[in-house]
């Protein structure tokens, strides 16, 4: 039950945390995935410009950030036509109800809470990808 066919496409994921250490660990978390290729961005507005330039699959995106919020970007890309199907995780430390209602309430496909279990992570990021349509 090998799935070699989703690792010969690949998939393009922007992982966004104002804090280098956690950008680091997910890009440790996601390297040994197959097929997966990373990039990151340090706020918002960083992101937004990434995307713009090379759209990615998925997007890992803190919530608190300075500068331009998880919640603000998410609600950017879902509200664009040409950005509305890149998945979204949020990934932060806010673990409220309102705060999952509000991420949903942008848009966003999932929701994950810091501290971030690796195993979680890379089973939630492939069930993303491998449920996504096929072009």
């Amino acid at each position: 039950m090998t799935d070699q066919s989703s690792a010969e496409q690949l998939a393009n994921i922007l992982i966004v945390d104002d804090n280098a250490q956690n950008l680091e660990l997910l890009d440790v978390y996601l390297e040994d995935m197959p097929g997966v290729s990373v990039t990151t961005a340090s706020d918002g507005i960083e992101a937004m410009s990434k995307i713009a330039s090379s759209p990615p699959d998925l997007v890992l995106l803190d919530i608190m950030m300075p500068r331009m919020s998880g919640f603000e970007v998410c609600k950017q890309l879902k509200s664009n036509p040409k950005t509305r199907e890149i998945l979204v995780v949020m990934v932060t430390a806010l673990n409220e109800t309102g705060d999952i209602e509000r991420a949903t309430e942008c848009g966003a496909d999932d929701y994950l809470s810091k501290p971030i279990d690796r195993t979680a992570l890379i089973n939630l990021v492939q069930t993303l990808l491998n449920s996504r349509p096929t072009a």
